[in-house]
């Protein structure tokens, strides 16, 4: 399985994400890191386990108020071992995007199933997140009825879980998987310990998104080392 720590970033500082609730994230407290900068955060994630890839949530850009490109781009410079998956709410910005930057479509955003399907053929390294609340989708309706649309790696984000506690939805992830056995699935949303991990993997989870189960401290170096984390 393969664990993706997240960082959020909110007008260039990290922030602890909670339900989707965006604007009442507040900076991040964490076990891992002194203070709320990107980098730090990035670097005590690396401090924990050699994790290769990290989630970054441009939230200035999901939200219409901006971006944090600067941020971004010092963190690409700063850590070359590591891959990002960017998820700047599609906001098409003039971002250098290299190998090491992968491009993540959330679907809260309304972007079109057919719309999806041009991304995902343009360029095979993007990611597809969609986006859930306790009432269902978020965002254009018809993209869950055209999976044959969906590119190589989904992820299942469960907003309304999201630093909850609450646990993964492993029901929603086995019924998307259900629709395309055939793609990564990446779950979001909830993820308390190790027992989280293995129920996901057994759903069909290729790996998992992860913040604060990290800065709890609830799931350990010692966990990601026996869980044939890559």
């Amino acid at each position: 399985m393969k664990i993706i720590p997240v960082i959020d970033i909110l007008s260039a500082r990290a922030v602890r994400a909670y339900r989707g609730d965006r604007d009442g994230y507040r900076p991040l407290e964490s076990a891992l890191c002194p203070r709320p900068d990107p980098a730090g955060v990035l670097q005590g994630y690396l401090g924990l386990f050699p994790f290769t890839t990290i989630y970054i949530a441009d939230l200035d850009a999901i939200l219409g108020r901006g971006d944090n490109r600067d941020v971004l781009g010092e963190l690409v410079r700063r850590f070359p071992g590591v891959e990002f998956w960017l998820d700047d709410g599609n906001s098409g910005a003039d971002f250098p995007r290299e190998a090491r930057l992968h491009t993540v479509i959330g679907s809260e955003t309304g972007i079109a199933a057919d719309a999806v399907g041009d991304a995902a053929g343009a360029n095979p390294d993007t990611v597809l997140s969609l986006d859930f609340n306790q009432e269902g989708l978020l965002g254009d309706a018809d993209l869950l009825e055209q999976p044959e649309r969906w590119p190589g790696r989904c992820i299942v984000m469960a907003l309304h879980r999201v630093g909850s506690g609450e646990g993964p939805d492993t029901a929603l992830l086995a019924s998307l998987r259900a629709r395309a056995p055939d793609r990564e699935w990446y779950a979001a949303g909830g993820i308390r310990h190790a027992e989280d991990l293995h129920a996901l993997a057994e759903a069909g989870a290729a790996g998992a998104l992860i913040a604060s189960a990290l800065h709890n401290g609830t799931i350990t170096r010692f966990d990601l080392e026996n869980l044939e984390i890559r």
